[in-house]
Order: C-alpha cells, then sequence, then structure tokens
C-alpha cells in the first residue's frame, strides 16, 4: 500500500511539474515579432503606423507580463510569402518568438501561418483581407482580427445591387485576396440577380492601370469594382477617374478602401464612395481618445489596422497575464473565453475558426463641404451587426468547425 501511495504521489508531482512547465513563460520573456509590408505597395496599410500602435499596446501594459519583460522586434515582408515563411521560421526557431502580429498581404499571412501550425506560438492577423484565413486556411495557431473580404462583399456589393447596379466588371489584385474579394463579390452580386460580365487581374503594385480601366469602360458594366487594397486602389481610383468613368454613367466601387487611401486621395476626388469598414477613428468617445494618443506618435489618424493590432495585442497580453503561459494553444482558449471590449469594439468574441467576430461598419466618404479637416472623411450610415457580418460557421470549411 505505502509503494502504491509513493507511486501515485510521484505521478500527481510530475504532471503538477509537466503542468507548470507549460503554462510558464518561457525564456522569461514574451517575445513578439510584428511583420509587414514596411515600405512597399501596403506600407501606409500597416507598416511602421502598425509597428507603432503595437508599441503603444506593450506600454499601456506596462512593458512586462507576470514581471517577465515584452520584447518586440519586427521585420519587412517585403511582399513575399517566401520572406515571411523564412522570417516566421528564423523566429520561432532563433528568435523563440511567442506570437507574430501585423500580417498583411494575404499571401504572405497564409505562408506565415503555415510555418505557425503546430508551434507553440500565435499569429494576430490584422492587415489580411482574404476570408479563407479562417475558413480553409484555418488554423489552431491564428486568429483574424479586423476585418476580411466576407462583410466587404456582402455589405457593399449587396447595397449597389439593390440601388440598381446589376451588372459588374472586377478589377482585380492577382493574388490570394483579390481571388478571395473576387469570388465573394460574384457570390453577392449573382445572388442578388446581378451579372459579372467581366473581370481583369493585374500584378500587385502595378503603376499603370489605363489598360485596365478601358477594359472596364469597354466593357458597358454599370459597375465597376476594385477587388485589390493600398497603393493600388488608389491608383486604380485616379485612373478611373482620369478616364472619366463616373462621368461617361459607370459606378466605382473601391471594395476594401482605407482610411489611409481616402485621406492620400483627398474627398474631392474620393468623395461619395461607399465602403464597409471595421472601425473609425472618430465613431466614439473612446476612439477618439485612443487616436489623439496614436495621432500624437504618428502625426496620423489610425485605419482599421492600427486600432486592430493594439486591440488584438492588448487582448493577447491580458490572456498571457491571467494564464501565467505563453503557449498558443491555452492562450488562444483564454483569449476566446473572454469577450472584445475596448477602444475597438464592444461584445466581440473569437470563434473556433479563429474569427473576431464584431460590428462592422457601412461608411461613405464625405463631401469637401462636410469635412472639416483632412482626416474628417467618413459619414457612418449604418452599423453591420457582428452576427451578420462575417460568414456563418454553417458556410465554413475550416476543419476546426465541429459540423
Amino acid at each position: 500500500m505505502k509503494l502504491i501511495k509513493k507511486v501515485l504521489t510521484a505521478a500527481v508531482a510530475t504532471a503538477m511539474t509537466a503542468g507548470a512547465a507549460q503554462a510558464a513563460i518561457t525564456d522569461n520573456e514574451v517575445r513578439i515579432g510584428y511583420l509587414a509590408d514596411m515600405s512597399g505597395t501596403y506600407r501606409d496599410l500597416a507598416g511602421p503606423n502598425g509597428l507603432e500602435a503595437l508599441r503603444m499596446a506593450v506600454e499601456d501594459f506596462g512593458g512586462t507580463v507576470k514581471g517577465k519583460k515584452i520584447v518586440v522586434m519586427n521585420a519587412d515582408d517585403r511582399n513575399s510569402p517566401d520572406v515571411a515563411s523564412s522570417t516566421v521560421r528564423q523566429w520561432l526557431d532563433s528568435d523563440k518568438v511567442d506570437m507574430v502580429a501585423g500580417l498583411v498581404a494575404s499571401s504572405v499571412t497564409i505562408a506565415a501561418t503555415k510555418v505557425l501550425n503546430g508551434s507553440d506560438a500565435i499569429g494576430l492577423v490584422n492587415g489580411s483581407a482574404a476570408s479563407s484565413i479562417t475558413n480553409e486556411h484555418c488554423s489552431p495557431n491564428h486568429i483574424h482580427w479586423a476585418y476580411d473580404t466576407y462583410p466587404l462583399a456582402n455589405s457593399t456589393a449587396s447595397a449597389i445591387v439593390a440601388e440598381g447596379g446589376k451588372n459588374w466588371f472586377i478589377v482585380t489584385a492577382d493574388y490570394a485576396f483579390g481571388h478571395s474579394l473576387e469570388s465573394d463579390v460574384r457570390t453577392v452580386v449573382e445572388r442578388e440577380g446581378g451579372k459579372i460580365v467581366g473581370t481583369v487581374r493585374h500584378p500587385l503594385a502595378t503603376s499603370d492601370f489605363s489598360s485596365y480601366i478601358l477594359q472596364a469602360q469597354a466593357s458597358g458594366a454599370q459597375v465597376v469594382g476594385f477587388a485589390n487594397a493600398g497603393g493600388d486602389t488608389v491608383n486604380s481610383v485616379i485612373t478611373a477617374g482620369e478616364f472619366g468613368l463616373a462621368q461617361s454613367g459607370q459606378t466605382v466601387a473601391a471594395l476594401l478602401f482605407f482610411l489611409t487611401d481616402v485621406h492620400a486621395l483627398g474627398v474631392k476626388t474620393a468623395q461619395g464612395i461607399q465602403l464597409v469598414t471595421g472601425w473609425y477613428w472618430d465613431k466614439d468617445k473612446e476612439a477618439r481618445a485612443w487616436s489623439d494618443d496614436f495621432y500624437k506618435r504618428t502625426n496620423a489618424r489610425p485605419s482599421m489596422v492600427h486600432a486592430g493590432i493594439y486591440s488584438s495585442t492588448m487582448h493577447y497580453l491580458k490572456a498571457v497575464e491571467t494564464t501565467g503561459s505563453d503557449n498558443a494553444k491555452i492562450v488562444r482558449a483564454e483569449m476566446a473565453k473572454n469577450k472584445v471590449n475596448d477602444m475597438f469594439t464592444k461584445g466581440g468574441y473569437i470563434r473556433e475558426d479563429g474569427r473576431m467576430v464584431h460590428d462592422m461598419y457601412l461608411a461613405q466618404v464625405k463631401t469637401p463641404a462636410e469635412s472639416k479637416n483632412p482626416w474628417d472623411l467618413y459619414k457612418i450610415i449604418r452599423t453591420i451587426p457582428a452576427d451578420s457580418a462575417f460568414r456563418p460557421l454553417s458556410e465554413s470549411n475550416c476543419s476546426l468547425v465541429k459540423k
């Protein structure tokens, strides 16, 4: 009996030791890697200001978790999936990174999350749009935070079709994000009784959109939709204006239009364009207060991506503090257990597929007469409730979703 008791005691002690080790903060530091386009087409979308939002979260949290220092490193992914894969692999193997933030181009994010899958680290995706990131490309090691192509297509396209814009021509960025957005738009347009009369795809960071806009113009489509982002969207809208698409009666739909894009164009050029966003800096008192702090550091107002980076980082750090662990499985479970209530959203929650579900907003770019300053850019037309904004789990192909 004594021997059995000793064996059981030893087994319990071993199990407790293993559990404690699993729940510990490894290497006595919480290490965060910020991976984003720091110099190319998507620089303004996240870039250096996204890194600043991350640093704000770390500072506001106090710089430590459970007495362990929070360390931030960063890298330029150069919009290359290969660069992303090798960077994340080095971070995991050599630098023992616990969380990867940023993650902008969808092709980059998909490559990075494949490396993260099965590791002890987690990725918090804010810049990427492809809804496939929490659909066929879902994993236990990443969470998609700010927005995705599903609400962009569902809300923007359905609103335009309802107003009579039945026939569409789509100019698409030729990689994962563009393909996903084009597919989601096609689904919505056809569901609402419309038709895609033509598409054309362009490489990332295209400098001359003339040939693509000419094809869109020649198609006779009522609506020309831009399934691209960042500098590509800005250049698309400018070229459409130069060719007089709106003046000839075609509706221009920028399907992913960021605050930074509108600011770059100015309200005179962008006025009247409708768009869907996950957040707006002037939407309420709490958002304005945080945005004022951001502005003091960057001389710019934050986009939904910058706000999402701050929000997701704070939620992650709170989970690390509560659990005393930086293990991806433990931290993700704690993050999913608690609602997101901060300057980004109220009542947000993380689903089993890794989608953070929250309200989205249909906005319209103000006219020059309505805009009071260079960053006073949007009118919020309506709120899209969280549970109807994102792809329902009943339509999910994510392997983590129980059917």
